[in-house]
């Protein structure tokens, strides 16, 4: 029924998709009988065809808001039929399509699909020609290549420093404000070479593109993907119901924080160390499964080197928090 992660090999056609923590998810998320599940970010789908696997009664309701991704959905709606709806729907709007309670687990696969660094046109990969667009929905909002031309510099450097985690950030903004108007930051391998440039070849390392970190910081900020996370986690907490479990991957530094410190949060728990808010303002409302995040085996690493900087949290909710 629908509503309105995978390892990138070479196109969309032969993109085989590996689900990142597949079993440490399911088992977080303790799949029985006639459970009900909500999964975030479908992706590719690996992680709803298991959670629908797992138990000939299980319900799974999907979103995203890449269109491409209900294509990828089609053979699961003709598969489970009413067990399974997709939803085309970004994530921070999930409590449009639920209810308080509703739900027995929910799940976020942070990041992008590989799928969508597989197709040249949606403009996130340096490696493939492209006009720069890097929306996950390109239906809305402003492309990279806009951002880029239009940006402040407090912006910018916002999207290089603080989001992509650039150490030359100052050369690297210097460099896309001298750019701009020539028309190389319009197209993904040209603004790659612009970064590249900037950073010079002393600074590269070996093993990664000099432009990685200034994309990632580019695509985090015109996606608002980080207050859009902030935005979705107490949505999903009330989504779920007592004694359900809400499970993150977060491939970020950035994106581990937002979490870490919600899931402190709601178990009553100082939130980082500078938290000053006294014992009696602290109230649980969950319990953490583990202080310490989840990381992939290095067999799985091997087997899909995306994973290596998966990091999974989980938190069980135990009473609905009084807003």
């Amino acid at each position: 029924m629908f509503c309105g992660t995978a390892e990138f090999v070479c196109a969309p056609s032969t993109v085989r998709h590996i689900p990142v923590l597949l079993d440490e998810a399911l088992e977080a998320l303790a799949p029985g009988v006639a459970k009900r599940y909500l999964d975030c970010t479908f992706g590719g789908g690996g992680h709803t065809r298991a959670l629908l696997e797992s138990s000939s009664d299980a319900e799974v309701v999907s979103l995203d808001c890449d269109p491409d991704a209900g294509i990828r959905a089609e053979p699961l709606a003709e598969e489970y039929g009413e067990r399974f709806r997709f939803c085309d729907l970004s994530f921070q709007r999930l409590d449009e399509e639920s209810s308080e309670g509703e739900f027995d687990g929910v799940l976020f696969d942070l990041g992008i699909s590989s799928f969508q660094l597989a197709e040249a046109e949606k403009g996130f990969s340096f490696r493939l020609d492209a006009p720069l667009d890097m929306r996950l929905n390109p239906r809305v909002g402003q492309s990279a290549a806009d951002f880029l031309e239009t940006a402040t510099r407090e912006s910018l450097v916002r999207a290089v420093r603080e989001y992509g985690e650039e150490r030359r950030w100052n050369r690297v903004v210097n460099a896309i404000l001298d750019a701009r108007g020539t028309g190389q930051l319009q197209r993904t391998v040209t603004a790659a070479e612009v970064v590249s440039r900037a950073i010079g070849a002393a600074a590269r390392k070996p093993r990664m593109h000099p432009a990685t970190k200034t994309f990632q910081g580019i695509r985090i900020a015109i996606n608002g993907e980080l207050e859009a996370i902030a935005v979705a986690l107490p949505k999903a907490f009330r989504a779920l119901k007592p004694g359900g479990f809400l499970v993150l991957i977060a491939f970020h530094s950035l994106e581990d924080r937002i979490v870490k410190r919600f899931m402190r949060r709601m178990a009553g728990r100082p939130e980082h160390r500078r938290d000053s808010r006294s014992i009696h303002d602290r109230v649980a409302y969950a319990k953490l499964t583990s202080t310490k995040a989840v990381k992939p085996t290095a067999e799985e690493v091997q087997r899909n080197t995306r994973s290596r900087s998966a990091r999974m949290r989980v938190l069980q909710k135990i009473a609905q928090p009084e807003l």
